[in-house]
């Protein structure tokens, strides 16, 4: 027999809709997925963390307590970063232990944790505070293709896994890079040697994914992930209903019944008519150069909707490019997160800045250092000279040289505090949260579906764009894009509604050397002001962008003659910063 986790409410939607549903929309279906027989619901942790506090306005920790209360049956699973917890960074291990304990007091049953570069010293803390919790631990195998990442080297991990009390394994195929054979090796090694039930997650994106899964439980894997099939296929996992009519009648056979996935499938096609907007065909698609990029689809999903966010989707294909030199240059890391994140978006800088490594994210220059552990293979030498200079790399445990960091999360935000749940929150994403907690958070509209029409262009005082009959349009005023309805007027032409507004004036320089944003973002942190003497390659800032730290550095030597920002700001591509005179 062959147990079924779904992941309908954490890794499909994450694939598919980059982690956008509501818990809203999960309530009402909750029961009836309690009814279905699965193994597991993997319904927290990965991207949900974030995505719930800073895009949707809710509470993490509220949701995991409304599944718990409404599903009472079925064993909820979440998904551990181990040092990294949800977040991407190390974090102290007063944080990892704290939020163990939390998850596991408010519902958790089954922690899958895993680290991006197979570093057992990640992990190992992160399974101890599982273990003092009583509940299950997976040890996770983050799989990939590289020239140094063999199967005995996979072998030699899960050992340590088993070493450190995991109670499963877990092949980890996050970018459905596991052809079947492959998979029947591993999976046949796994339960004759480390003699530990094993579970298997892999993703559609390259097409493998059904022959990899019926392989893999004919060498004895235990447990499959699959997704309903509305938010299916893709970058997300094979269906749920179609392995569990493959398997019927065999000796495989599910304990969950086809019968009782009906109204389950049902009432997700609804939801997905909710978030169609957020699909895009990018993410839905068979994309066989996934073998050779190895982007897995929770990252794929996430790249579109950051590059859409950039204006340069059109830059799509020469990123995808730059993924895999980018990652040969950083030691063949797995892109998992964090490192997928890392990865991906210095390739987006080294493609968006039009020169390789000009612009570097906090991030990239922490992994080279070592705080994110031992990497696969030697990073190249000359692109950590370029990275981070003769800075010291760090040696061990990269969490040893960290202080807790929980008391002065409790000191500094004690006025916002309301349960322990926040402190782990403010620890883990400290502005987004902080935001949340403060109620300024407003969450995230849905796009509505764009009209098109034939029409005539409509043009009028710098405006143009399409008008026909009634519907929603994209209208660029002075290169601005605006959403606006157009309403028929009763000589039965299209006019554009009023809430066109005039775009604001930029700010222009005064003949300084002009500092432009990079990309899209938030100022994060402003470092100078008005009158500062700085130096050629200082830090003039912190954009935030693609959910990493980017320093935005000066040019030149000068004096600081104006600041155009302020923390807190949103700034386009090309978005006059600072003026240097």
């Amino acid at each position: 027999m062959v147990r079924i986790t779904e992941t309908i409410l954490r890794d499909a939607h994450q694939s598919l809709i980059a982690t956008r549903m509501k818990t809203e929309d999960m309530i009402p279906i909750l029961e009836e997925l309690d009814k279905a027989g699965f193994h597991s619901l993997e319904m927290w942790g990965g991207a949900t963390f974030d995505s719930c506090l800073r895009f949707l306005a809710e509470d993490p920790w509220e949701r995991l307590r409304i599944i718990r209360e409404k599903v009472k049956n079925t064993k909820l699973q979440m998904l551990l970063r181990g040092q990294n917890v949800v977040g991407y960074r190390h974090y102290a291990d007063d944080v990892v232990y704290r939020f163990v304990e939390l998850a596991a007091k408010n519902g958790i049953d089954i922690f899958r944790i895993f680290d991006a570069l197979n570093d057992i010293n990640n992990i190992k803390i992160a399974m101890k505070a599982v273990k003092e919790s009583g509940k299950h631990i997976q040890g996770c195998i983050s799989y990939t293709l590289s020239p140094v990442h063999t199967e005995e080297r996979y072998l030699t991990f899960a050992r340590k896994l088993k070493d450190h009390d995991a109670d499963s394994i877990c092949i980890k195929d996050m970018a459905g890079l596991m052809t079947p054979d492959a998979a029947y090796s591993l999976v046949k090694k796994l339960k004759e040697q480390i003699e530990l039930p094993v579970q298997i997650h892999t993703h559609c994106t390259s097409g493998l994914a059904m022959m990899t899964y019926f392989r893999a439980v004919q060498a004895g894997a235990d447990v499959l992930d699959c997704a309903l099939s509305p938010f299916a296929w893709g970058t997300s996992q094979p269906p749920t209903e179609s392995i569990v009519h493959g398997l019927k009648g065999t000796k495989w056979e599910s304990e969950v019944k086809s019968e009782k996935l009906i109204p389950l499938t049902d009432y997700f096609k609804g939801i997905r008519k909710k978030y169609q907007t957020l699909i895009n065909p990018i993410s839905e698609r068979v994309d066989v150069d996934v073998l050779a990029y190895q982007i897995p689809g929770g990252m794929l999903s996430n790249l579109v909707s950051q590059l859409e966010k950039q204006k340069k989707l059109d830059k799509y294909e020469e990123v995808l490019k730059e993924v895999p030199k980018v990652r040969k240059e950083l030691g063949y890391p797995p892109l998992v997160t964090p490192t997928s994140q890392i990865v991906g978006t210095q390739a987006v800088m080294n493609v968006l800045s039009g020169e390789r490594y000009k612009m570097i994210t906090k991030e990239t220059k922490n992994y080279v250092k070592g705080m994110y552990g031992r990497t696969p293979a030697k990073i190249s030498s000359e692109i950590q000279k370029k990275i981070i200079g003769d800075d010291a790399l760090i040696k061990g445990r990269p969490a040893d040289s960290l202080d807790p960091e929980l008391p002065e999360i409790e000191k500094q935000y004690k006025d916002i505090i309301k349960k322990p749940e926040d402190v782990v929150s403010l620890a883990l994403y400290t502005e987004v949260a902080a935001k949340f907690l403060r109620g300024e958070t407003e969450p995230e509209a849905i796009p509505e579906k764009k009209e098109t029409s034939s029409a005539p262009s409509v043009k009028s005082s710098g405006i143009s764009g399409s008008a026909a009959s009634s519907g929603s349009y994209t209208v660029v005023v002075n290169g601005k894009s605006f959403n606006v309805d157009v309403i028929p007027a009763g000589n039965g032409q299209a006019q554009v509604s009023s809430t066109v507004q005039t775009a604001a004036a930029k700010p222009q320089a005064s003949g300084g050397t002009e500092v432009k944003a990079p990309l899209q973002g938030n100022v994060w942190k402003m470092l100078v002001s008005p009158g500062d003497l700085i130096e050629e390659g200082e830090t003039l800032m912190i954009l935030e962008a693609m959910k990493m730290e980017n320093e935005i550095s000066a040019p030149v030597s000068g004096t600081v003659n104006e600041v155009f920002v302020k923390e807190g700001d949103l700034v386009e591509a090309d978005d006059l910063l600072v003026e240097i005179g």
